[in-house]
């Protein structure tokens, strides 16, 4: 069994990680490992994830409350979001809280990342909702994120960033590499004029070799969220309830709207068709 020591140089090799490949600027993000069931090492707030030591790293209870933390250090003040993942989800034994630069331009612009366009990501990631806003450091993250537990292994935050989480903290991290390549594929197939999307008997195709691999965690080829599908990808299941409030929707600058949009297709084809607008300017 791994000692708490080298979890802790574990949390700051994945720090300089983040910040080395622009996933977090300045003190951004922030990362957490399940040891036990009511311990949890965590990165501190207000530090770099790139020059951290393993001093810097926390210990905290299942309430987030502390446990063991030098002097000057003190957990992340979102540790909530990740106190809710571990208790609605007692497989995972990681999560990773970063700000990618093109995944978090899809949280910005209001658009899921749901779009079929490489077999690792459907066969690895599946699809990744966006959870709607909530403040920083309160309990409106964790409450808005709950209802995506069950059934992903990665979620946009709206104008906020991403995170994933995994059975360990490398797989966590990981994932959290495959949501920016895919970001950053889906936004870069658009400025060539759109990407070509697998058809459903191919999607299948990919659930059934994930299956045949018993991968961990939870996936739409095991458990979708929209039961009346053959598969998640492309249904807009994962924007179903993502605007709550009936005609109340954002434009693509991120403005309150009140003009209603019919389906969430034609919200997402009226949102793509602003994003190609704005990159031809």
């Amino acid at each position: 069994m791994v000692n708490e020591y080298e979890i802790k140089k574990q949390i700051c090799d994945i720090g300089k990680r983040i910040y080395n490949r622009n996933m977090v600027a300045a003190n951004d993000g922030n990362i957490s490992v399940k040891i036990s069931d009511n311990e949890f090492l965590c990165t501190p707030t207000g530090v770099s994830k790139g020059f951290m030591t393993p001093e810097f790293i926390c210990k905290v209870d299942s309430k987030g409350d502390v446990i063991q933390a030098n002097p000057g250090f003190k957990p992340s003040s979102e540790i909530k979001m990740h106190m809710r993942v571990y208790e609605k989800r007692p497989d995972v034994g990681s999560v990773v809280h970063a700000h990618p630069i093109y995944a978090t331009s899809f949280a910005i612009a209001g658009i899921p990342l749901t779009q079929p366009i490489m077999p690792e990501a459907v066969i690895a990631l599946g699809c990744v909702p966006i959870a709607e806003y909530g403040t920083p450091s309160t309990n409106e993250i964790p409450d808005r994120l709950e209802k995506y537990l069950p059934y992903f292994d990665a979620v946009l935050l709206e104008n906020h960033g991403a995170l994933t989480w995994s059975t360990d903290l490398n797989a966590a991290y990981m994932k959290m590499e495959s949501v920016e390549f895919y970001a950053q594929l889906l936004y870069q197939s658009k400025v060539l004029g759109g990407p070509k999307e697998f058809d459903e008997k191919n999607i299948e195709k990919l659930y059934a070799i994930r299956r045949k691999f018993g991968m961990a965690g939870k996936h739409p080829a095991s458990l979708c969220l929209n039961k009346d599908k053959k598969n998640c990808h492309n249904c807009s299941a994962c924007a179903d309830d993502y605007k709550q409030f009936p005609g109340y929707q954002y434009d693509f600058v991120g403005k309150e709207s009140s003009e209603a949009v019919g389906t969430d297709a034609e919200l997402i084809a009226k949102i793509t068709k602003q994003v190609i607008e704005q990159l031809g300017k």
